[in-house]
């Protein structure tokens, strides 16, 4: 067996008579997670730990430091402060260092803050370019309004609960060879409030908050983009304790529009042209989100022109002024012909001969990047 009678303590550590409170901590620490019975080997681990910690509460103390350097073990007795007497010397930051968690002590409910919640709305593309308001309902916990928060039937009040007498912590001593280890939990009964609710609410049945659906007003910005979320403060359900009621996220998703698409702050649209119009060239109209619009069509347009309508495209979200309309034009190759036209095409045909142009290489993809400053 290890004996620690007539060994230096500063020897134990491992440390010199000189070593500073840092130094005998670490030599501490590394010595009991070497030791330790419940992680050592060692058959004689548990006399050693144990001698390991007499040291410790010793050299790691400046008034028995003091009294052990002048008059050794002898002085300790004499004064009274001798033998191993627990872990009065800070054991806990210790303890958590070594086994990962720590002898914590709780602590009742402080003020809780209410859950955010989360509704999805669904818009019409125009609605997401120049904006609307939408009502939604939505179903949250508020609070209670009879007890206002408490639990209590209103004219009575909580009572303190007995088996924690009013602390919200169970405290449980456990006889160990170390000591004294007291492990403090939060109460069963009382869940930590130190109270008890003896007379519970009638409407919310002590739970402080009841289910209620409520209407709500949300304004959808002018050209906000699918995926969108939108932040109502405060309309979330609301907290316990005193706590700050948490938001709604109402998630924007845009319907697919018929015609046109979007890109960024552009719309986009394709739209068809006869070729006697892309031969002679034509004005017409074509739709945009504010009505109808003038386009000139030059004489000669090909497949994949691409024009740009200023100023019709989506209102920019942050800041001023709008996109553009893209047109892209496609050059509609009949498919059904009547006699007349077929006579009229194949005189076309004699007149324009039979020579084949190879395509450019830049082709359309190209010139729409150009167009929107891909």
């Amino acid at each position: 067996m290890v004996s620690n009678v007539g060994r230096d303590y500063y020897e134990i550590l491992g440390v010199s008579r000189d070593a500073t409170k840092e130094e005998i901590r670490r030599a501490y620490r590394r010595l009991a997670r070497r030791y330790h019975p419940d992680v050592s080997d060692d058959p004689e681990a548990e006399a050693k730990f144990k001698e390991i910690n007499e040291a410790y509460q010793v050299l790691s103390d400046d008034e028995k430091r003091a009294v052990y350097d002048r008059y050794g073990r002898a002085g300790l007795d004499q004064s009274g402060m001798g033998g191993f007497g627990g872990f009065g010397f800070g054991f806990e930051d210790i303890f958590e260092d070594l086994f990962g968690f720590g002898m914590r002590r709780s602590a009742r409910p402080g003020p809780q803050r209410g859950a955010d919640l989360r509704y999805d709305l669904e818009i019409t593309f125009e609605e997401a370019v120049f904006g609307c308001q939408r009502k939604i309902q939505i179903a949250r916990l508020e609070t209670c309004p009879t007890c206002r928060g408490t639990g209590a039937e209103p004219g009575t009040s909580p009572i303190r609960c007995p088996q924690c007498n009013g602390t919200g912590q169970i405290r449980r001593a456990q006889q160990s060879i170390f000591g004294t280890f007291v492990n403090v939990t939060t109460c069963p009964r009382c869940h930590g409030t130190g109270e008890i609710i003896t007379t519970p609410c009638s409407t919310c049945h002590g739970a402080q908050r009841v289910e209620r659906v409520r209407t709500l007003v949300v304004d959808i910005p002018a050209g906000v983009d699918d995926g969108v979320r939108i932040r109502l403060a405060g309309e979330g359900e609301a907290g316990l304790y005193g706590g700050p009621p948490g938001n709604l996220y109402v998630v924007v998703h845009v319907k697919p529009h018929r015609y046109f698409r979007r890109r960024d702050d552009d719309i986009i649209l394709n739209i068809n042209i006869n070729v006697a119009q892309a031969a002679l060239g034509d004005e017409i109209t074509v739709p945009t989100l504010d009505g109808e619009a003038t386009l000139v069509i030059p004489a000669g347009t090909q497949t994949g022109t691409i024009f740009r309508l200023r100023g019709k495209g989506v209102p920019h979200l942050r800041g001023s002024g709008r996109g553009d309309q893209i047109v892209i034009v496609n050059v509609a190759v009949p498919t059904h012909l009547d006699e007349r036209q077929k006579e009229l095409f194949a005189e076309l045909g004699k007149t324009l001969g039979h020579e084949i142009t190879p395509q450019e290489e830049k082709g359309f993809l190209e010139r729409l990047k150009e167009v929107l400053g891909l």
